[in-house]
């Protein structure tokens, strides 16, 4: 006869969702889908009469699901039979389920760049299958974790290259003037640029991750979606925080999770507030894009939202008739047709002038379509980028990134929703438009990255915008000024150990991370220091992943950057420079 484990196993074992390719329990998958009652997890719970029993309650006949019974059980009963899990459970000084009593319990996902993946990822080549983990919170922990960071590592671009920033430019009030662009985590730079952005910032424009299991340009974008929604949700509360009275967000999204960010969105920003729904036509597709047996989809959609319609500060733009759509295009082969008609070339360019121009209206207003229809010439970067590079595309690793937007889209919702000297935010900033955009327009802009090429990509290409950039939206707005803008982070702590781990190639390497982080690092107060210096044997039984996952899962996460709180703190050692500067903007 099977015992209540054994069938318990074997169970949620028949769902392929919750088991790896080893055939093994994925522990965060059972425990997101019992944070969001997901209805497989229950129906399979249901199925069986003693299971049922134990993880439910009946109420009138109702069965309610009791999460924290079932996801106690299976985090720190043993019930996982693998070394990993009980030397976990080994180490930890009490279970982290009360969390699950408590009424102002949070649960926060952090998939994706900047969050919780299987490993922190900050490098293109880090891409995992597993997603991420979930980090269960008390409120007082989440309220440390959002508290203000210190910058570091703070430079000052112009067109004369790199600078040491002494000081920020202010106005007569005190309000900050500068351009910034900042590396690491955008939740937590959101919070730290609370206090001085509160209420400052006109425009937030963000391209976000799909969450489309296509992995494009190797984001990690396949998380579920209750966990794709708390991310983003996550962040548009904060971001909601720093937008002026006369506020403007559109967010570019693509149809995997159009509606329900639709949904989202009506509850962060108000229903009321929201005002068109865009689509923006991408490419010209080929190949095996359209060999899909379906409708061939070539469109993201752009959710645009602000504040009270009756106060809609919108600046309605317009194509002009010199910018529109070529119906009729000149070539070698269109000339020598007319040729048989015995007309010249002159006279070829008289034809098309009528009827691309001279026929047609003087100028269009912009629909809430992008490059679909006979007057708008907004090509994607794909299109333009086709058969050759174009100036406006960066390169990664010698590859072409072609999937960015194009300055001209970021001009048209700037434009639309901003005047000069504005603050534009993008805390998604991804490869660089949005600042580039923003800069050539004379908009101040703050925009946040985490990955590792914002340093070799990025800030060179923002360097060139500087120096008078011709490319692009330049002439177009007649861009001459050379501005500067300021390059700071996050100053990092338990991160940098994350950071060891990750890029450890043995256990030799991990042993002696393991021994610098006891006397450096910060840990997790549920760890108990004296079982994992007497458990050094188990931890060598483990394989190299499952090491540096107890390595991460150990470390407490309030600690990843350094607390503007603890910016006195030896320990953390900051110095007088930094304290300087981050005294400066945070005062």
């Amino acid at each position: 006869m099977k015992t209540f484990d054994e069938k318990l196993n074997n169970l949620l074992k028949s769902e392929p969702t919750f088991v790896d390719d080893a055939g093994r329990l994925l522990e965060w998958k059972l425990q997101t889908s019992a944070l969001t009652n997901d209805p497989t997890l229950i129906r399979l719970l249901l199925s069986d009469d003693s299971i049922k029993e134990k993880f439910f309650v009946n109420i009138d006949w109702i069965s309610l699901f009791k999460s924290d019974v079932f996801i106690n059980y299976i985090s720190y009963k043993n019930f996982l039979d693998n070394s990993y899990t009980k030397y976990k459970n080994r180490i930890w000084l009490r279970g982290r389920w009360k969390f699950y009593k408590d009424s102002w319990d949070v649960s926060l996902v952090w998939p994706f760049k900047d969050c919780v993946l299987e490993w922190w990822q900050t490098k293109e080549d880090e891409k995992k299958k597993e997603i991420f983990f979930n980090e269960i919170l008390a409120q007082d922990e989440i309220d440390k974790l959002f508290s203000p960071k210190v910058f570091t590592n703070l430079k000052k671009y112009d067109e004369s290259w790199e600078h040491q920033v002494d000081w920020f430019t202010k106005d007569e009030n005190g309000f900050i003037l500068d351009n910034f662009v900042i590396k690491w985590n955008n939740l937590l730079t959101l919070h730290s640029l609370k206090k001085k952005f509160r209420w400052r910032i006109k425009l937030i424009y963000i391209d976000p991750p799909y969450n489309t299991w296509n992995d494009w340009f190797n984001y990690n974008d396949n998380f579920n979606r209750s966990s794709w929604l708390t991310f983003m949700k996550n962040r548009l509360e904060i971001a909601r925080e720093l937008l002026s009275w006369d506020w403007s967000i559109y967010v570019n999204i693509d149809y995997n999770q159009v509606h329900y960010l639709k949904v989202l969105m009506d509850e962060v920003f108000w229903e009321d507030n929201f005002q068109r729904e865009i689509i923006w036509r991408m490419w010209f597709l080929s190949w095996y894009k359209t060999a899909v047996n379906n409708f061939i989809r070539n469109h993201d959609t752009i959710l645009f939202y602000s504040k009270d319609p009756k106060l809609l500060d919108f600046k309605k733009t317009y194509i002009d008739n010199k910018d529109f759509k070529e119906q009729l295009k000149k070539s070698n082969d269109l000339i020598k047709f007319m040729k048989k008609y015995w007309l010249e070339e002159s006279q070829v360019d008289e034809i098309l002038q009528y009827i691309n121009h001279d026929s047609r209206w003087e100028r269009y207003p912009l629909e809430d379509t992008r490059n679909c229809n006979k007057w708008d010439d907004l090509n994607s970067i794909a299109i333009d980028s086709s058969t050759s590079k174009v100036e406006e595309t960066v390169d990664l690793d010698w590859e072409n990134f072609k999937w960015q937007k194009p300055e001209k889209l970021l001009k048209r919702i700037i434009e639309s929703a901003t005047d000069e000297w504005d603050y534009v935010l993008d805390f998604f900033w991804g490869t660089w438009t949005t600042a580039a955009a923003a800069h050539k327009m004379n908009r101040r802009y703050i925009v946040c990255e985490q990955m590792d090429y914002i340093n070799e990509t990025i800030v060179p290409r923002m360097i060139d915008v500087i120096n008078w950039d011709t490319s692009w939206i330049s002439q177009a707005v007649d861009w001459k000024w050379w501005w500067e803008f300021i390059y700071c982070e996050l100053k990092k702590y338990n991160w940098e150990f994350i950071e060891q781990i990750e890029t450890a190639k043995n256990i030799d390497e991990l042993l002696k991370i393991r021994e610098e982080m006891k006397s450096k690092a910060y840990f997790d107060y549920n760890f108990d220091m004296k079982e994992f210096e007497n458990s050094i044997d188990d931890f060598r039984d483990l394989s190299l992943d499952e090491q540096k996952k107890v390595l991460i899962e150990i470390l407490n996460k309030n600690q990843l950057y350094v607390n503007l709180s603890d910016i006195d703190d030896e320990d953390f050692e900051v110095d007088d420079e930094d304290k300087k500067l981050n005294s400066d903007f945070y005062n």
